[in-house]
């Protein structure tokens, strides 16, 4: 479960809902108290009275129109029935209808009365102008009145306006809360790996690493948390290789001893044997003698072997020119293998480095007979020095037919060989003295088709660029 993530989320929750509660209420309240300022009702009660009052008018203006017509005081306008087709509309509607008399309004917008009246074939038309008042305009405002009343009637205007805000804020507040779980996803998600990656690094895991996806400070974290990851697997697995290497150790002081122990009254009781047996005898008590003296001499020289390897010798770190370092134990033993060719690739400024010299010396030494030893006649040996990662590196490369899988599993492993000059205790002694000069030896792929080995140190000055040198 997501812990930071659902927080975040509660956290908007509470932060936001009760200002938008609260923002809801009074915009509502403020909307109602608005709408209740709203003019529908004086509206509707002055539309009413343009009605009446437009009635009062009209008929007034009727009534005095055809007083004044029937005393005479108005001339009227006659339109005889042999002018019809030029009659106004107005005069031909009325003379098609039964009445005996009408009044019209006319004129601009209604602003003049026109009573007409029947006498004989003719219509008589008498006018009288209304001033100011235009009926028409009255009522037409009059209808555009009652339309806006009816409308409010018709409409629940404060529920829709309150809807309609509370449905606009309820977006806007879910957009920004689908907005929050997104940026909330994105920003526990890496700590969440964060996280697991803590638990399986604390459940013995040193493998667990979290793939960086962010160049922020949750992204730096999770750099720094793969580069802790990182070194404490390696110095973990130097400790382990340390503390085998420690065990190989007693029981090489313990074999020496007790193989040195036998040795030496096997040897006097086989001088004795030999000094007492008959002359005719002596020839064949001397070659047997040899044999065994000649047995014991190598078991000596594989004791010494694991002597050296129990040793603890002091370790006494200086600073070293790696590149001087690597061309000197190349000619040094390059005249012990002509029949090999040596390349160097050094790095430009000469890195310095703070390690024992005689301990990188026998690393050296070591690597690059084996390398010799891998190459045959006719094979090549690559050496390099480079600054990695805070480090220097020293490779060794051959072109030899390389490590099967069998060997790179017990490759630093102290074993028993029994070859003529080997001792089986070389890389393990070369492994030690680099991590007893605060480095390491690993395995690369060889450059040259061959094996490759890279000696790793602590650095004591670094940034340098690359040049190639025939050794």
């Amino acid at each position: 479960m997501n812990r930071l993530r659902t927080k975040l989320i509660l956290i908007f929750l509470a932060a936001t809902l009760a200002p938008l509660a609260a923002t809801v209420w009074l915009t509502t309240s403020l909307i109602d108290i608005s709408l209740e300022y709203a003019s529908t009702d004086e509206l509707d009660s002055i539309s009413e009275s343009l009605k009446a009052a437009m009635k009062e008018v009209y008929n007034r203006a009727r009534a005095d129109l055809k007083q004044r017509a029937a005393r005479g005081e108005i001339q009227p306008r006659k339109y005889a029935a042999a002018e019809r087709p030029n009659w106004p509309d107005g005069v031909k509607s009325f003379a098609d209808g039964d009445l005996d008399e009408q009044f019209v309004r006319a004129g601009s917008e209604g602003d003049r009365l026109d009573y007409l009246v029947r006498r004989g074939g003719e219509i008589w038309s008498y006018s009288a102008g209304l001033g100011d008042v235009k009926l028409d305009r009255l009522e037409d405002q009059w209808r555009d009145a009652r339309k806006l009343v009816s409308d409010a009637q018709h409409r629940d205007l404060r529920r829709g306006f309150t809807l309609g805000y509370v449905l606009l804020a309820a977006s806007f507040w879910l957009v920004s809360l689908a907005l929050l779980a997104y940026l909330a996803t994105r920003i526990s998600r890496p700590i969440q790996q964060l996280t697991a990656g803590l638990g399986q690094l604390a459940a013995g895991d040193l493998k667990a690493r979290v793939e960086p996806q962010r160049d922020d400070e949750i992204g730096r974290a999770i750099q720094a948390f793969n580069h802790m990851a990182g070194k404490l697997q390696e110095s973990t697995e130097r400790l382990v290789y340390l503390g085998q290497m420690a065990s190989w150790q007693t029981l090489a002081r313990k074999m020496a001893h007790e193989v040195k122990n036998s040795l030496t009254p096997i040897r006097l009781t086989v001088e004795e044997m030999m000094a007492r047996y008959d002359e005719a005898d002596r020839g064949f008590m001397e070659q047997a003698t040899q044999i065994v003296v000649d047995e014991i001499e190598t078991l000596e020289r594989r004791i010494r072997a694991f002597s050296q390897f129990a040793a603890e010798p002091p370790v006494k770190p200086a600073e070293l020119d790696v590149n001087a370092l690597l061309q000197e134990r190349i000619a040094f033993l390059k005249t012990a293998h002509p029949e090999l060719a040596y390349d160097c690739r050094l790095a430009d400024g000469a890195p310095r480095v703070m390690a024992d010299p005689d301990l990188i010396k026998g690393i050296l030494t070591n690597l690059l007979e084996n390398a010799a030893e891998a190459a045959g006649e006719g094979g090549r040996i690559l050496g390099i020095t480079a600054a990695e990662q805070g480090r220097v590196a020293i490779e060794v490369h051959d072109s030899g037919p390389g490590l099967t899988d069998q060997a790179r599993a017990s490759l630093f492993q102290p074993t028993i060989s029994f070859k003529k000059k080997g001792m089986g205790l070389g890389l393990s002694i070369a492994r030690k003295s680099a991590l007893l000069s605060g480095g390491d030896i690993v395995a690369v792929k060889g450059e040259l088709g061959g094996a490759g080995f890279r000696v790793l140190l602590p650095v004591t000055a670094n940034g340098f660029q690359t040049r190639s040198d025939r050794g």
